[in-house]
């Protein structure tokens, strides 16, 4: 149960981040985007963000900041095994399975659901 508190505060604090960045600064949504995960993966680039992962799980993997330590940590783990190769690989094999699963939701809802506007 402890571990579900933890993955939900850490994570909430990732988000309320988001929210005061939109609340308090003219940052568009699409800025706080790349802003997250810009940041992400320059966390993970300094061995900073690993650490949190391990600590918070979810809470650190499921918000966009998450999504650029993915990126970046796939391309490193790439760069180790396969060399130069692994810059154009490995973030796609670190990513691959998060954005197949936004385009197959975000087209299945598109199908099934009528927007309004």
């Amino acid at each position: 149960m402890q571990e579900y508190i933890l993955v939900f505060v850490v994570g909430g604090l990732i988000c309320v981040g988001g929210q005061l960045l939109m609340d308090l600064t003219s940052l568009t949504p699409a800025h706080i985007l790349v802003l997250f995960v810009v940041l992400g993966g320059i966390l993970s680039g300094l061995g900073v963000y690993q650490p949190l992962v391990e600590f918070a799980g979810a809470g650190a993997t499921i918000p966009l900041t998450g999504f650029g330590h993915a990126l970046v940590a796939g391309t490193m783990e790439d760069i180790d095994k396969i060399g130069l190769m692994g810059v154009f690989s490995g973030a796609l094999k670190a990513s691959a399975a998060g954005v197949m699963a936004a385009v197959t939701f975000g087209f299945l809802a598109a199908l099934l659901f009528n927007p309004k506007g």
